[in-house]
């Protein structure tokens, strides 16, 4: 299957990002979003993350003819390092930066947005009511030819399927931030996907320049989330309790592994909204006297000032200089 128009449905921190990878390896793209005012919250996201991109490029020249080039370049942007000059770099930004402007396209209206999709990724909000309401108020409007996909990183598709209207046409494809850096895409199907949708869901995964993680089973989490979500959770345990300040739980991490960046500057870059609303699926979410709740609070207060994170230029760090 050829795949020609991508839809996004929502266009947050990781939406943007899809959609920016898929208008730049040369599809048409959509991002529906619900209001004038989600269209406010979006085009910010878009500035930023196709300044990020251009300038991971440009930073890239810089490596050109050095071994270590090999291990940092951005790897979705680039997709022959061995033979790249300069040159081809200069060509790379001017496509990426036409391709972004030209592919790219904003829609309120749902089915407008959705009409003639060959593939549509839900990324919003994990929260599955909202989720399941939303699934059935397009499934009767959905093109029999689309293939529905849900970026969430926490909940299993098997949720959703019977919601959709598709079922053997519904997985699950979830991608890592800076989606141009780490280019991974989680294949994830339930009982219910067609093997063929799933072949062809990995194929579109390549075709967007990602490396197709194909996950065998179920799992919550998925593979990357399996890993990392462990990791969060202890920081934000440390921090709730008061055994020590973000800067100082992210700085031990460093030092202590080599790892580039902390738990906190991480949720930064997932975003605190993000962060809050997986915190609010915990079993012990409501009780006054559980560190889940406490933390809700302390995410809260932030969220309230406006610190959401890396796209805000505020969360856990000050990221406006």
């Amino acid at each position: 299957m050829e795949f020609k128009k991508v839809v996004l449905l929502g266009g947050g921190v990781l939406g943007t990002q899809i959609a920016l990878m898929s208008a730049y390896s040369g599809h048409d793209t959509t991002i529906w979003l619900r209001s004038e005012g989600s269209i406010g919250r979006t085009e910010p996201k878009i500035e930023y993350y196709t300044k990020a991109i251009l300038d991971a490029l440009e930073q890239a020249k810089k490596f050109v003819g050095n071994p270590l080039g090999a291990y940092v370049y951005p790897k979705a942007l680039i997709p022959d390092w061995n033979n790249i000059t300069v040159e081809g770099i200069d060509a790379l930004i001017a496509e990426g930066k036409k391709n972004m402007k030209d592919n790219l396209h904003l829609e309120l209206d749902v089915k407008k947005a959705l009409s003639d999709a060959d593939i549509a990724i839900e990324a919003m909000a994990e929260n599955i009511e909202e989720k399941i309401t939303f699934y059935e108020s397009i499934k009767d409007i959905l093109d029999d030819k689309t293939i529905l996909c849900t970026n969430s990183s926490t909940l299993l598709p098997s949720t959703f399927a019977e919601h959709t209207g598709r079922p053997e046409k519904y997985m699950a494809l979830h991608f890592a931030n800076s989606i141009w850096a780490h280019n991974t895409a989680e294949c994830m199907g339930h009982e219910g996907t067609d093997p063929d949708i799933y072949k062809q869901v990995v194929q579109f995964a390549k075709d967007i320049n990602m490396v197709p993680i194909e996950v065998h089973k179920e799992q919550p989490g998925y593979v990357l989330n399996s890993l990392l979500v462990p990791l969060l959770d202890a920081g934000q345990n440390l921090w709730a309790r008061g055994i020590a300040d973000p800067e100082t739980i992210d700085a031990s991490w460093r030092i202590g592994t080599g790892a580039p960046v902390g738990p906190f500057q991480m949720m930064d870059v997932i975003g605190l909204q993000t962060v809050s609303n997986v915190l609010k699926m915990k079993p012990d979410a409501k009780d006054p006297e559980s560190v889940t709740y406490r933390l809700i609070e302390m995410v809260g207060e932030k969220i309230e000032k406006g610190e959401l994170g890396v796209t805000s230029g505020k969360g856990f760090y000050d990221y406006s200089k």
